[in-house]
């Protein structure tokens, strides 16, 4: 694919990134309550400055979450509206594996334990590992209390902390070489991610309205009693 857009709004932190004729662009703000406003003018300005219109995107990616219910509904209707609109393709991307790939991009960091803070004493966290570039799932993604972090169990070497979880640091008894708690996932990073899955696009169906959908099944581990 020669021009793929990518859009996250998943998190306090609003982005886009643009692919297009081998050259990558991106826009990053952390407007947290803005994202509904500021997203479609976001693109807009990122295409100008490209010199090419929306129809000469091939592919549009976006951060499939975890993150905040609204941010994530916000990048899945925009998404879904222009890929109906230009019949496009999407890919959906795990913002988890968003963090570790910008952990990996700035940090040089090899292994990454994510976490974003999901709010009512919980975090969403995820393993990776990198492998060929790419910051793969080691084990599955879950939402737990920050005591139930913890590395996959074939875990050896250094390990990088990224995101706004590694706030209940202190409880996450996790051996870390380093950590940023303040990363959120950027659209940058999540292109480079949809690029190396771009021939597992597919077309948005249409569906009915429903009270509640969700793209993710979250694994909630049961903390044993004592």
């Amino acid at each position: 694919m020669s021009t793929l857009l990518a859009l996250d709004t998943a998190t306090e932190a609003c982005s886009v990134a643009l692919l297009h004729d081998g050259k990558v662009t991106s826009h990053y703000e952390v407007i947290p309550r803005l994202h509904a406003q500021k997203l479609l003018p976001m693109i807009k300005q990122l295409l100008e400055e490209a010199g090419i219109t929306l129809s000469a995107v091939d592919a549009i990616a976006f951060g499939r979450g975890p993150g905040a219910f609204t941010g994530v509904r916000i990048a899945i209707g925009v998404a879904q509206g222009l890929a109906f609109a230009l019949e496009r393709p999407v890919l959906p991307v795990s913002n988890l594996a968003v963090l570790a790939q910008r952990a990996l991009r700035e940090h040089g960091a090899q292994q990454v334990a994510a976490a974003i803070d999901a709010r009512m004493d919980e975090v969403y966290w995820g393993c990776y590992r990198q492998i060929a570039g790419e910051m793969r799932l080691v084990g599955v993604e879950a939402v737990q209390p920050p005591e139930a972090a913890v590395l996959p169990e074939d875990a050896s070497g250094d390990w990088f902390g990224a995101g706004t979880g590694w706030g209940y640091g202190e409880r996450m008894g996790v051996p870390l070489v380093a950590q940023d708690a303040t990363m959120l996932p950027h659209a940058e990073d999540l292109l480079t991610l949809a690029r190396l899955h771009s021939s597992v696009a597919r077309r948005f169906r249409p569906i009915k309205p429903r009270l509640c959908t969700c793209a993710t099944r979250w694994r909630k581990p049961r903390l044993s009693a004592g």
